[in-house]
């Protein structure tokens, strides 16, 4: 079954010296639909020595019926976003790289319990409606049970 996808392309900031705690600071400033013209292999757009930015093309984003709830998360929360997991290297700190893109709300939270970098960055409106016409087909919200007070619960029953 074919998932309905878009393909991508991220940009990636790294500025020096950014404080006095801090050598450098990544950071992805933007997702782009991606062109044949990018190629597959990141690609420096700009280095003014302070400030670097960085084309990563190659991503794409699938959309999957198991995590609608993600996506209406997402789009409920007053500024949809794609959010943008990223690594640095250890032994080269003034590299980073994006690794994965999202639009789910859910995914991202698991992104962040494992300690990975995840920053987000505003979805297009044109991707907004794309998601929601996806997010509208196939979100059924679970259905609201009703939860009897503990009143009326048996003593052994309330610590369950």
């Amino acid at each position: 079954m074919d998932r309905p996808a878009i393909d991508l392309a991220i940009v990636m900031e790294r500025e020096a010296a950014p404080n006095q705690w801090e050598a450098w600071r990544h950071r992805p400033v933007e997702v782009v639909a991606h062109e044949s013209a990018f190629g597959d292999a990141p690609r420096l757009l700009r280095d003014d020595g302070r400030i670097a930015r960085v084309l990563h093309p190659g991503f794409r984003l699938e959309l999957f019926r198991d995590e609608c709830e993600g996506y209406h998360l997402n789009l409920s929360s007053g500024v949809p976003s794609w959010f943008v997991m990223w690594r640095s290297d250890d032994e080269d700190p003034s590299r980073a790289w994006p690794e994965t893109l999202s639009v789910s709300y859910n995914e991202a939270g698991r992104l962040l319990d494992a300690q990975e970098h995840v920053d987000n960055l505003p979805l297009p409106q044109e991707v907004a409606q794309w998601l929601q016409a996806f997010n509208d087909e196939h979100y059924r919200p679970e259905p609201k049970r009703r939860r009897r007070p503990a009143s009326f619960v048996s003593p052994a029953e309330r610590t369950r």
